[in-house]
């Protein structure tokens, strides 16, 4: 099943936002023991830079593999630290939600909005510029 999921998100990534320069390396752990060892607490997924993406027991859904390859291709596209502190959280967190095609019709807050406010934005610059425009954020 893991497997499955890894190569239909990373087909559906790429086909939506581009290439992957690397295959990223996907940690699915099947218990919350394994995914509690990182230390990454209440979340369901994390993607690590460039160095992994680890998976909980309850983000076994494609969407949210899809979500953390998302952040797995910002972090080569726009480096790890213009990721982590300096591009604005709505480009980050709402190009996830919004390309991953999350099904939840309404998101918690802040996510919600950081989604609207990316497909707005989205919608002005269009993939073809899609790099371009988030690296001059």
């Amino acid at each position: 099943m893991a497997s499955a999921l890894y190569d239909r998100a990373r087909e559906f990534v790429e086909s939506a936002i581009g290439p992957m320069e690397q295959k990223p390396r996907v940690i699915f752990c099947s218990t919350d023991r394994c995914f509690q060892s990182f230390g990454l607490g209440l979340r369901s997924a994390a993607t690590l830079g460039k160095a992994a993406i680890v998976i909980s027991p309850r983000a076994w859904l494609p969407h949210y593999v899809r979500h953390e390859m998302i952040h797995h291709i910002q972090n080569e596209r726009l480096g790890s630290l213009k990721v982590w502190a300096v591009s604005p959280e709505w480009l980050i967190e709402g190009m996830a939600y919004s390309l991953s095609e999350d099904p939840r019709p309404v998101l918690s807050e802040p996510w919600q909005h950081d989604r609207t406010q990316f497909e707005a934005w989205f919608r002005q610059v269009g993939k073809e510029r899609l790099w371009q425009e988030a690296a001059s954020l």
